[in-house]
């Protein structure tokens, strides 16, 4: 079990929406919240919330696709805050278009910010869960990392690869005897945070859209329990079985009948 109280817990991407939402609910359970993003007035807004309701908590502008900024915040909360407990990478961006419209400039972003983020937060904080066999990293990828979707093809790829970050991760610590360091990886549907605007969902028996509190009950539950998968909502476990058992064309017409390909035809995002 991974105790959340006093636990210096790092919450990428954690001045709104999800991330938000999970760092107000960590600071609640005793966390000592440290929020990473990008506007500094958010940043702000979210730290005095958490300090409002007698929650611990600082924030720091950092962009995580820049590897230097990275690793020069890293510093600075070893000494202001102390050697992080939990990192709970969350930052992630979506162009929501047919491959050939988005700019190249917008992939390279998706690319640098849900994959390759991941590497610079895990090495900075890493070294010292390895000396002490203890910690636990969170991937928050998606369903969309299972399954390639129409409008997707930066997205989609980026938490492909951040499942793949994640299982390789898993396996290294495990081979190298740190089992005290624990990981999970999370694999939402849609939730309906902005991030999400104007998608569209069928059968919403199956395949809602999600709550943001429901994913960050079950995200904070799988840290405490330390759960190393957490697919939401249930129905996505089907997902790998249909692939591995059904021809291509049948898996892909399967997926055209729940809607999966038309979900991000009306996709907005969130306008900010």
């Amino acid at each position: 079990m991974t105790d959340i109280a006093g636990k210096v817990v790092i919450v990428t991407g954690g001045d709104g929406g999800l991330g938000r939402s999970m760092a107000v609910e960590l600071a609640r359970l005793g966390g000592r919240v440290v929020i990473y993003d990008l506007d500094a007035t958010d940043i702000r807004k979210a730290v005095e919330e958490i300090r409002a309701m007698g929650g611990e908590a600082r924030g720091y502008v950092c962009d995580v696709s820049d590897r230097n900024a990275v690793y020069e915040t890293a510093d600075r909360v070893r000494s202001e805050v102390g050697d992080v407990d939990v990192l709970i990478n969350n930052a992630g961006v979506i162009s929501g278009k047919p491959l050939m419209e988005i700019p190249d400039e917008k992939i390279e972003a998706t690319m640098n910010v849900n994959v390759l983020g991941l590497f610079w937060t895990v090495k900075s904080f890493l070294p010292a869960m390895l000396v002490r066999n203890s910690g636990h990293i969170v991937t928050i990828a998606s369903a969309a990392g299972l399954v390639g979707v129409s409008r997707q093809t930066d997205y989609s790829a980026s938490k492909h690869a951040a499942i793949g970050f994640g299982e390789s991760l898993r396996a290294e610590l495990r081979k190298s005897g740190h089992t005290g360091i624990k990981t999970t990886i999370v694999e939402p549907y849609y939730i309906d945070t902005g991030m999400f605007e104007g998608v569209k969902t069928r059968p919403r028996l199956m395949l809602p859209l999600l709550k943001e509190r429901y994913v960050v009950e079950k995200t904070i539950r799988a840290i405490q329990r330390d759960t190393p998968e957490v697919r939401l909502p249930p129905a996505i476990h089907l997902t790998p079985v249909l692939r591995a058992i059904l021809p291509v064309p049948v898996f892909d017409r399967i997926m055209d009948f729940f809607g999966v390909n038309d979900s991000m035809e009306e996709f907005v995002g969130r306008r900010r």
